[in-house]
């Protein structure tokens, strides 16, 4: 009986091992929910070249609609790690949801408020009693406010029509809203649909954040692993970004056109970073999400930094860490 129980004991101990679920296992496995292809093209780039393979990862990676989406499949429990917006992160910290941010991957300043020329807004004053689309709960939404503010108006002053990325452009062509904000993506939908009628206004004033975020079930193993894999194809899209605007435009299976990778992407800042300007862009989103759309949670600089863990990337990159994490 002893050699049976021994044996089984081995049995248990080697599946283990060959699963990556034993102490010092093999290949740690990792699953991440991913979205904006050029936002998240260090996750791109890992798939196209086998990057994932290359630094011993099982991972598997799916592409949700948007950061909100890939938030709730990591705080569902779906994903271990997600491609998120720097809004919907807040939004989770200010909700008190079990949430580390551990790397700023790209940053984006490049936004358009769509509308047509029959709309006869020439300036964001002009939004004051108009209608509005956007994807709520993302970046696009505190872009919205941004470009309001910039006004001296709020979202008070506008009527917001919640809308999916690709439904902002059918709304604006039917006239449903009087202009719209969405991804960068479907800007050039939204001018081949409205043709003539097609208008825009541009705006620099917020840079949205791409952040990789790790959920409850991530491991400090499998964290370690995604950033290095990451990290690498950071390099590799600064050494020939040509191939990598290759690479992810590949990988998104239809879903981008070449002239917007080859126009938006080189807009795109890369770079795993975790710093001040992070954290204060973080805590003036938690105010304004506090005031517009009444979160609960602390929305001071230190409760928000609780939620950054500088640890694994600092071990990978000392210097892409400047920020202090306060408690």
């Amino acid at each position: 009986m002893t050699a049976v129980l021994f044996a089984a004991l081995l049995c248990v101990l080697a599946t283990a091992c060959a699963d990556g679920s034993g102490e010092g296992g093999g290949r740690p496995a990792v699953t991440l929910a991913a979205s904006d292809h050029l936002g998240g093209a260090p996750v791109y780039v890992a798939q196209e070249r086998a990057l994932w393979s290359a630094e011993g990862v099982d991972a598997t990676v799916t592409t949700q609609p948007s950061g909100r989406d890939a938030l709730n499949a990591v705080l569902g429990g779906q994903a271990q790690f997600g491609v998120v917006g720097d809004l919907p992160a807040v939004t989770a910290a200010l909700g008190g949801r079990d949430l580390r941010i551990v790397a700023d991957l790209s940053r984006f300043s490049d936004w358009r408020l769509l509308t047509r020329t029959d709309a006869g807004i020439g300036g964001f004053a002009a939004l004051k009693g108009r209608k509005v689309g956007v994807p709520r709960g993302t970046n696009v939404e505190y872009a919205l406010s941004r470009m309001l503010s910039s006004a001296e108006l709020s979202t008070a002053d506008v009527t917001v029509v919640n809308l999916a990325p690709n439904q902002v452009t059918s709304a604006l062509a039917r006239g449903d809203v009087d202009a719209g904000i969405t991804f960068p993506s479907f800007y050039g939908a939204a001018r081949t649909a409205l043709g003539e009628r097609y208008a825009e206004l541009p705006y620099s004033g917020y840079t949205a954040r791409t952040l990789l975020v790790a959920g409850p079930s991530a491991t400090a193993e499998g964290t370690a692993a995604v950033l290095r894999t990451l990290l690498r194809a950071q390099r590799e899209i600064g050494a020939d970004p040509a191939a990598a605007r290759e690479a992810v435009l590949t990988q998104s299976k239809g879903a981008l056109e070449a002239a917007y990778v080859e126009t938006f992407q080189p807009r795109y800042a890369y770079g795993a970073t975790l710093s001040p300007e992070l954290l204060t862009q973080l805590t003036e989103e938690a105010a304004w999400a506090k005031t517009a759309q009444g979160l609960p949670g602390a929305a001071d600089r230190a409760a928000l930094s609780r939620y950054l863990n500088p640890g694994p990337l600092a071990a990978a990159d000392a210097a892409a860490v400047t920020v202090t994490v306060t408690g």
